[in-house]
């Protein structure tokens, strides 16, 4: 009797314990700010008091902040980052970012930016501090206990930089006088993984979950668009208190902007004379959508295209919250600001009010915003995810397939025999994705996606594994486990972590709960490997009045195949073979269509034959994956068309 007692606890402990890894411990941090900005010197200086709490269970001996601005310095990691790569050709072009180039280099020090910090104090005792150019180390007198919190507080100042990436200031091509994003001394991350002090060479970000609330003093003519909810919209006016109003008058030189933004891990703002605004409140208790963009000409079509951000937004986000999970924050802003389109918490900056931009921007609060992964480590499911999404919403919103647009072009175009061979080869959804994946795959530069975001060799290769090959990796995903499965996936990955850091194997781990199906080789190959799938129909015959076909596995990625046969009288039969790895099979995705369920093809074996009653000369066609979402780089071998 005693065994059996102490046999339950033990599988009861054992079992707590699982069930606990998955709600991992993470830091959280209450910012308050109060900046004072110089409109004409583009400089301003800021006190910043934070709370942090150190929730994890290790006792911290330092602590790291970022400090953004110091990259746009000539000779700075970034400015050299990017002149190294703008002398490699790639499809005969510099591979740099076309927004930094050499820009930096030529800045001269009144149009540089900076960071300093004045003072820096934990409760109430100052701290020495080292620069590492954007990171700031902070050796701590004495240390942060486990499970405790302490206050940090900072002077700081700063010049902000002309416009070069994503934050500056006077950008030429929109006209925007201030994107501060990446604006603050901001506290790393530190989480199971201990700490995170990326430098900023280029790309992405991470940050601690908390609370903001900050002040914004500057000259009364600017209007302001930021994150969170403006607190003082009574005295501001503009559109925040009742919309349409104007700017209210004051007799104060400078005006103050009180911003509070909760359960999130950034905040942007921007700042310009000319700004127009345009609000919509959704229906039945939804968040406030703004639209904010620069008004120095008199422009109806510019206008109208801003308007049709909100009413587009409006009409997206129902399809976005069923398909994606709820937006949970009270409001969100579109923004022109910025170098192109950047993401931040209820907020985006937009160079453009180009719907494509807009839905891929909103769709990073999902991806990214409340599923937080660290950027730098796993790109491809921050920009991979949200272009995957982008795409289902885009579709939603015009009622067709990116295809579908490939097609009417097709039409006026006819002699058009690449656009043609895209056509045959590509999947109805993702398509833009998928040719960006094969584009890679055949260029002989690809690298694995676990190469930290900053180490690619070249920006073509982190910009089509991040969002091509990263969105492929989800519509494949549907491949493999059926299409609605991995909708719940989704959903099921929203419930479970948002709000959180997740990583790759959490969300491998969400998706083999919902599915069934082990899918751990999955992420080992596509992920961790730039090895490609390739399989093609080798061979027919009959053998004692049984019809034979050999598939053969060119490729070294193994996968399950839907081998989809059409008979002569037009009846079409399904024969799927699941892979040995998977331990399940998929469920039929075409219910009105008679489907086999053949034996598992064993990953080491190179062929595999598939049995049937059906004389040979009673097929028509036979074919590898009709759905083309399985991303074979060579789909001539996939379909054979028989002429008896």
């Amino acid at each position: 009797m005693k065994k059996s007692i102490i046999l339950f606890f033990a599988i009861l402990f054992i079992n707590s314990m699982l069930f606990a890894q998955v709600d991992r411990w993470q830091q959280a941090v209450k910012y308050n700010m109060n900046i004072d900005i110089d409109v004409t010197a583009n400089r301003f200086t800021g006190k910043q008091k934070i709370e942090y709490s150190n929730n994890s269970p290790v006792i911290l001996t330092k602590v790291f902040y970022h400090l953004y601005f110091n990259a746009f310095q000539p000779n700075s990691s970034m400015d050299l980052r990017s002149r190294e790569l703008g002398k490699m050709l790639v499809n005969k072009q510099p591979d740099w970012d076309g927004r930094v180039k050499d820009r930096i280099v030529n800045l001269k020090p009144d149009e540089i930016g900076y960071q300093k910090i004045v003072s820096l104090k934990m409760n109430g005792i100052p701290q020495p501090f080292k620069y590492h150019e954007t990171i700031l180390e902070v050796k701590l007198i004495k240390p942060i206990a486990a499970k405790s919190k302490v206050i940090f507080e900072m002077e700081f100042e700063a010049q902000v930089p002309l416009q070069v990436r994503r934050s500056g200031r006077d950008n030429p091509s929109t006209g925007v006088r201030y994107s501060m994003s990446q604006w603050y001394p901001k506290l790393c991350e530190y989480d199971y993984e201990g700490w995170h002090p990326t430098p900023y060479v280029a790309r992405e970000f991470y940050g601690v979950w908390g609370d903001f609330d900050v002040t914004i003093n500057i000259e009364k003519s600017y209007k302001l668009g930021a994150t969170g909810i403006l607190m003082n919209a009574q005295e501001i006016g503009w559109g925040y208190d009742v919309p349409g109003t104007e700017l209210k008058t004051t007799n104060k030189t400078k005006r103050s902007w009180h911003f509070v933004g909760k359960n999130i891990h950034d905040f942007v703002w921007t700042a310009d004379p000319d700004y127009k605004h345009l609000v919509y409140k959704m229906p039945n208790g939804g968040p406030t959508l703004h639209t904010i963009y620069n008004y120095k000409e008199n422009n109806p079509k510019n206008d109208t295209a801003w308007a049709t951000v909100l009413k587009a937004a409006a009409k997206a986000l129902p399809y976005i919250e069923k398909t994606f999970g709820k937006y949970p924050y009270p409001q969100y802003s579109f923004i022109q600001g910025g170098d192109g389109g950047m993401e931040y918490p209820m907020a985006t900056l937009l160079v453009g009010p180009s719907l494509g931009t807009v839905f891929h921007e909103w769709m990073h609060s999902w991806y990214q915003m409340m599923l937080g992964t660290n950027e730098s480590m796993y790109v491809w499911m921050d920009e991979g995810f949200t272009t995957f999404a982008e795409d289902k919403v885009t579709a939603f919103y015009n009622k067709k397939s990116a295809l579908q647009g490939l097609r009417e072009a097709l039409i006026k175009n006819p002699s058009n025999k690449n656009l043609k061979e895209l056509i045959d080869i590509l999947p109805e959804d993702q398509s833009d994705s998928y040719a960006g994946y094969f584009s890679l795959a055949k260029s002989g530069l690809e690298e694995p996606m676990t190469t930290h975001s900053d180490h690619y060799n070249t920006n073509f290769a982190y910009g089509n594994a991040a969002y091509s090959k990263g969105a492929v990796f989800m519509e494949q995903l549907g491949y493999i486990v059926g299409a609605d499965v991995r909708d719940k996936i989704l959903l099921s990955y929203y419930d479970q972590w948002r709000f959180k850091h997740p990583n790759a194997n959490d969300f491998i781990r969400i998706a083999e709960l919902v599915s069934g199906i082990k899918l751990d080789w999955y992420k080992e190959y596509w992920v961790s490997t730039t090895k490609t799938i390739d399989y093609k129909i080798d061979s027919l015959w009959e053998e004692n009045g049984v019809s034979k076909i050999r598939l053969k596995r060119v490729g070294q990625m193994p996968m399950p195949i839907d081998l989809q046969l059409t008979f002569a009288d037009g009846s079409c039969e399904m024969f799927y073979v699941p892979l040995n790895l998977m331990f399940e099979n998929k469920p039929n995705e075409i219910p009105a269509q008679k489907r086999e369920v053949m034996e598992e093809w064993k990953w080491t074996h190179p062929t595999y034959i598939i049995e049937l009653k059906q004389r040979l000369t009673d097929i028509k066609i036979v074919e590898i994956d009709p759905s083309k979402r399985m991303a074979d780089i060579d789909r001539k071998n996939n379909r054979l068309e028989l002429n008896w």
